[in-house]
């Protein structure tokens, strides 16, 4: 099987990061004519085409209908692809007014793993206007791009009073178990902890630890071999460390414990959550980490992966990804930066 580009690991690894290095231009800022498509809403069969699990072909309506009979709905990208970017902000607004779930007066919820949860209460502070946009992006630490991939969906989670979470372990923390291991975090403050899953968290399941496998081995295949130094996290560029696994489940328990926490805070809920692919993918990381959190709760799972042709359905690549496949309209080689076009794109999930 081909190594998903689906697969990206979020900031404050870069070992792993490096280490998912693909062939040719990389996650390049796309041109404007993309970017301004997936502003003014894709295209269903241009830009994209949904999928059910097993390659029958399916519709938005679909991914809402499913959504309305669940408690979470879990949404993976590729952290560039424009067209999922202006998907997503199109399935919060469709199921904000929707007759079964917003329009009946049930809250929805957005999730993010794009913010820390340290920063909670500076999202929080913004979404009730008691701060500026400029304040509030100063002191949130918002993921690279933000304005042109994050920014519509927050927006329209506030001004439709919709409440939003900062979902992500802070990148401190997921350094230090890369570095030291899990029990590493037991040393930290009260305070600290609080922006943290019940330690001790849980690790990654057998099925959980072949995926990575499979996606490591792929990656190492691209590595160009030169003698890098080490970063800070504690593992070469050659390989990530033993705990670089460890830091990848911290990610995904912090995510289903917010996930988890948010259905209990708003009863009756539904959340949506946007993460990387690999959070999502095949029913593991997240999914796990929520049945663990909140015995069952209720997932419909998505996962948006760019192709070259979205009326391609592959059985190898995408058959059982999750519970809708989105195919979506990879940019073409020139439409990628003239200037920087092998400029990595800031990642973020797995």
């Amino acid at each position: 099987m081909t190594v998903p580009r689906a697969y990206a690991f979020a900031p404050g690894a870069a070992t792993v990061v490096l280490l998912l290095t693909v062939p040719g231009p990389l996650a390049a800022p796309l041109a404007a004519q993309h970017v301004e498509a997936a502003a003014a809403g894709p295209e269903e069969g241009i830009d994209y085409r949904v999928y059910r699990w097993d390659g029958t072909p399916a519709r938005v309506a679909n991914i809402v209908g499913a959504a309305a009979v669940s408690d979470a709905l879990l949404l993976g990208e590729e952290h560039d692809d424009m067209v999922a970017h202006g998907l997503q902000t199109s399935i919060l607004q469709s199921v904000l007014g929707d007759e079964r779930v917003g329009g009946a007066g049930r809250t929805v919820v957005l999730s993010l793993e794009m913010f820390e949860r340290d920063v909670q209460y500076v999202l929080d502070e913004y979404l009730e206007g008691l701060v500026s946009e400029t304040h509030f992006l100063r002191s949130a630490r918002p993921w690279d791009e933000y304005r042109a991939r994050y920014r519509p969906v927050v927006e329209v989670a506030r001004t439709e009073g919709a409440p939003v979470i900062a979902a992500n372990a802070p990148r401190r923390y997921v350094n230090l178990v890369t570095r030291e291991g899990p029990d590493a975090l037991d040393s930290l403050s009260d305070l600290a902890r609080s922006y943290l899953p019940p330690l001790p968290y849980p690790g990654p399941s057998e099925a959980y630890r072949t995926q990575w496998e499979e996606i490591m081995s792929g990656a190492m295949q691209h590595v160009d071999g030169s003698s890098a130094p080490s970063g800070d996290d504690g593992a070469s560029s050659h390989g990530p460390g033993p705990n670089a696994i460890h830091a990848q489940a911290l990610w995904d328990a912090s995510m289903g414990h917010a996930i988890a926490t948010a259905l209990v805070d708003h009863l009756g809920s539904l959340v949506v959550h946007l993460a990387g692919s690999f959070h999502v993918a095949r029913g593991t990381g997240i999914p796990e980490r929520i049945a663990d959190y909140r015995p069952g709760t209720r997932v419909t799972t998505v996962v948006m992966t760019k192709v070259a042709d979205v009326d391609r359905w592959s059985e190898e690549d995408h058959r059982a990804l999750a519970d809708f496949v989105v195919l979506t309209r990879e940019p073409t080689a020139a439409s990628r930066s003239p200037t920087n076009p092998r400029r990595p794109a800031p990642t973020g999930g797995r």
